[in-house]
C-alpha cells in the first residue's frame, strides 16, 4: 500500500500492515500516537523523532521503532518511508522507549516487498510468511543508541535541554546551567546524570552530533554547522563527528 492513511486500514484483522508514504521536505507530523506499534523506515532523507523523554535522529537506511501508544512527533527532511504497523500482541520488541535500528539488507528488501502486499493478505500463504519473516528481522535488528539523546523528566532541566537542542554549543559550561537552576555545579552534574543516565559533557557532545546530522542532511555546509556550534575549526568538528558516528560529516551531506 502506498500513501494510504493508517486510519483507513487500522481495523483490518492482520498482525502487520505495511504502508509506503512520500513526504515533502520539512513535513512536520505533530505529536500523535498509534494503536499499533510502528517501525518507521526512511528509504531516503533524515527523520527527527521526539517524545517527552528523548530525541532521535534517523539517517537514511535506518529505522525507528515506536512502541504502541507512544506519543511522538516526526520532522521529515526529504523522506520516503516504509512503515510497518504491528498489533501490540505481535510486537517483536518490548519496552516503552523508541529505538533507532540498523536495517539489514534482508530487512530492507522485506520492507520494500511488504508495501506491495494487499491489505487483506492470506495469512497462511506467501504474503503471510513474508510478514512473519519481517517480524523476525525486526526482533533481531541492532539498536543504535548513539542516535538518541535522553531528556530529563524534571521540567526545569528538560527545558534547558530542549533549548540546547535548538541552539547547541559544544562549549556550553555546566556552571551556566547550574546557575540557571540555582544549584551548585556539583549538584547539577549529579542531578543531570541521574535524570539522563549520561554525564553532561557526553550528552552535550551527542546532542551536537544529532543536531548537526539534521542540518547536514538539509544541505548546510560542514563549515557553517561546525562554527555555529562553537567548534574551533571544521577539522575539529569532523574528528568528533567521525569518532561518534564512525563516518565523516560528508557522508551525510546532500549530494
Amino acid at each position: 500500500m502506498r500513501n494510504v492513511p493508517l486510519a483507513s486500514v487500522d481495523a483490518i484483522a492482520r498482525p502487520v500492515l505495511a504502508i509506503g508514504t512520500d513526504y515533502p521536505p520539512g513535513t512536520m507530523l505533530h505529536t500523535h500516537s498509534h494503536r499499533r506499534a510502528q517501525l518507521l523506515y526512511g528509504a531516503t532523507g533524515v527523520m527527527e523523532v521526539g517524545t517527552d523523554d528523548g530525541a532521535w535522529v534517523v539517517p537514511p537506511q535506518r529505522g525507528v521503532w515506536i512502541p504502541a501508544g507512544k506519543p511522538h512527533r516526526v520532522r521529515m527532511l526529504g523522506v520516503s518511508t516504509r512503515s510497518l504497523y504491528i498489533e501490540p500482541r505481535d510486537a517483536p520488541r518490548k519496552g516503552d522507549q523508541c529505538e533507532v535500528l540498523n536495517v539489514s539488507p534482508l530487512l530492507r528488501q522485506l520492507l520494500m516487498e511488504a508495501i506491495e502486499v494487499p491489505v487483506k493478505y492470506d495469512r497462511q500463504g506467501r504474503d503471510g510468511v513474508l510478514m512473519k519473516l519481517v517480524l523476525h528481522e525486526v526482533a533481531g535488528a541492532e539498536a543504535l543508541p548513539l542516535l538518541h539523546v535522553p531528556l530529563p523528566r524534571e521540567a526545569a532541566l528538560a527545558g534547558l535541554c530542549v533549548e540546547f537542542l535548538r541552539r547547541p554549543d559544544i562549549h556550553a559550561p555546566p556552571a551556566t546551567w547550574a546557575g540557571q537552576l540555582n544549584v551548585s555545579e556539583r549538584t547539577f552534574n549529579r542531578r543531570f546524570s541521574l535524570e539522563t543516565g549520561m554525564a553532561f559533557g557526553r550528552w552535550r557532545q551527542r546532542a551536537c552530533v544529532l543536531v548537526a546530522l539534521s542540518r547536514l542532511a538539509a544541505g548546510e555546509p560542514v563549515t557553517t554547522v561546525a562554527l555555529d556550534m562553537g567548534y574551533d575549526s571544521p577539522g575539529a568538528f569532523s574528528t568528533m563527528f567521525r569518532k561518534t558516528l564512525g563516518r565523516p560529516p560528508s557522508h551525510f551531506t546532500m549530494a
